[in-house]
């Protein structure tokens, strides 16, 4: 696939790469990978901050995406002032962090669907204006065959 000046360097911002999942529809992978990216990052600190209330990584990975989720089982849960410091910046950043994509991408859709209508306007008005433009110089061929007939 051929690369536009546009595209910039290799390592895109969050933005460039929201806009690239919208263009090739790719959107449900995307944000499942930034919501698991985010759940494994989370999963690990959680095994740093709280061990014992995660043992295991695969326990601090499932606390982190449920609490991503907002779900709350509440199997899980840390009971370390550092646990629940992580647990409450991860609530507040799952919360924001989704709906902040969602809108992103919610806009994205929006967007190009105005401007695929604007397209098809622009090549309506377009098409009008060569039939327009083919109907003048029909009336200005008349017009001169008319000039012509009456000049002689």
């Amino acid at each position: 696939m051929a690369s536009s000046p546009s595209d910039g360097p290799r390592f895109l911002g969050w933005e460039a790469r929201t806009r690239r999942a919208v263009a090739r529809r790719r959107v449900f992978p995307f944000l499942v990978a930034c919501t698991a990216a985010l759940g494994l990052l989370a999963g690990f600190l959680a095994t740093l901050l709280a061990p014992d209330d995660f043992p295991t990584f695969g326990t601090g990975v499932w606390w982190a995406i449920v609490t991503l989720g907002t779900v709350g089982y509440g199997d899980v849960v840390p009971h370390t002032a550092w646990g629940r410091v992580l647990g409450s910046v991860l609530i507040v950043v799952g919360v924001t962090f989704l709906a902040f994509l969602i809108a992103i991408v919610t806009s994205y859709f929006v967007s190009a669907d105005e401007q695929e209508k604007a397209r098809k306007q622009r090549e309506q008005r377009e098409s009008e204006l060569v039939e327009a433009m083919a109907a003048l110089h029909r009336i200005e061929a008349r017009l001169d065959a008319i000039e012509a007939r009456l000049g002689t």
